[in-house]
């Protein structure tokens, strides 16, 4: 169950209105790498993992509610930089202008409703909508979830990653110092979950590659070099993997190699200690173990999702309650 509480995790100040910087500042609330995308991106990848990693579980659905409220805090920002809007529409008798009381010429009308948001005259009435600041609506394509924690896990550290430095970008158009610590305190929580997620990955081993199968040792440490001119080298083309800890293999005429080992398939492993068996063999027993995992945490029949203990209601918040352990992640 989800509860509301009236109070926002950050107090949410606003010095003056300003519509115009409300705009910007709706890129996170309905956009790609806004508040909304990343509480439906951390929830709808925790139902895979309730059974077999219930810790991962309660991370995901921890930050995901987390989210929620963020996305309450900058709606509530929004709100507070259109004072006055909302009235102003509601005032539809005398016609007043709607972003203030200044008398604008056409070509200043139409300046400030592209540079503001016409949607927030004519669609919302003066709040914030789920869009982007361009006024693309939210979409479920934002959300990344894979059904694999490697994978997943890296989707949210991206997503951290991304959304912190639209917060950083933002931060660059307002000098309202109360946005400001907002913005500061957002963009910090951004840095704390992709730690927190970064922690996760480290529990689990292996997690590189991601998934499952563990890469062709005839491709994976090829650096082909597809460009003209002078080149660059550096640890993603010189010395070893960080990776896999092969030797890079730096092909200086990527077509000449192609024609010679005809398409790559003649190719043998180079600078690996893997081999096409090896691999093989720790693809079965990767596949097994993820498998085993999976299926020993999850019954075929009479499933319900949580139990409902009588002992655990009259614990009145349940300062005792069990810890469900995940399977273990070699």
């Amino acid at each position: 169950m989800f509860y509301h509480s009236k109070e926002l995790q950050f107090k949410a100040r606003v010095s003056k209105p300003d519509p115009r910087f409300a705009r910007l500042l709706l890129e996170q609330f309905g956009g790609g790498n806004g508040e909304l995308k990343a509480a439906m991106q951390y929830f709808v990848q925790a139902f895979a993992c309730h059974n077999p990693y219930p810790d991962k579980y309660d991370l995901l659905m921890d930050i995901a509610t987390e989210e929620l409220g963020h996305l309450e805090i900058v709606g509530a920002t929004i709100q507070m930089l259109l004072a006055g809007v909302n009235g102003n529409l509601k005032d539809a008798a005398e016609q007043n202008d709607v972003f203030g009381e200044k008398t604008f010429s056409k070509d200043d009308f139409i300046h400030t409703a592209f540079s503001v948001n016409p949607q927030f005259g004519t669609v919302t009435g003066g709040g914030p909508c789920l869009t982007d600041s361009n006024g693309a609506p939210w979409q479920g394509s934002y959300v990344n979830a894979n059904g694999d924690l490697t994978v997943d896990l890296r989707s949210n550290i991206a997503a951290e990653s991304r959304a912190k430095i639209v917060y950083e970008y933002l931060m660059q158009f307002t000098d309202d110092k109360d946005v400001l610590a907002t913005l500061n305190f957002l963009l910090t929580r951004e840095v704390a979950h992709f730690q927190q997620f970064e922690a996760a990955l480290d529990t689990i081993r292996p997690n590189f590659p991601p998934g499952v199968l563990q890469s062709d040792p005839r491709y994976s440490n090829i650096y082909s070099n597809h460009s003209m001119g002078d080149e660059a080298r550096g640890p993603w083309n010189e010395g070893r993997s960080p990776g896999l800890d092969e030797e890079w293999l730096y092909v200086e005429d990527p077509g000449r190699q192609v024609a010679e080992t005809d398409g790559l398939t003649q190719l043998r492993p180079q600078g690996t200690s893997r081999t096409e068996a090896s691999v093989r063999s720790a693809d079965r027993k990767l596949s097994k173990e993820r498998s085993r995992e999976i299926r020993r945490a999850t019954p075929e029949s009479n499933l319900e999702w949580c139990e409902y203990s009588a002992e655990r209601e009259k614990k009145k918040g349940g300062a005792s309650r069990t810890r469900r352990q995940p399977v273990e992640q070699m």
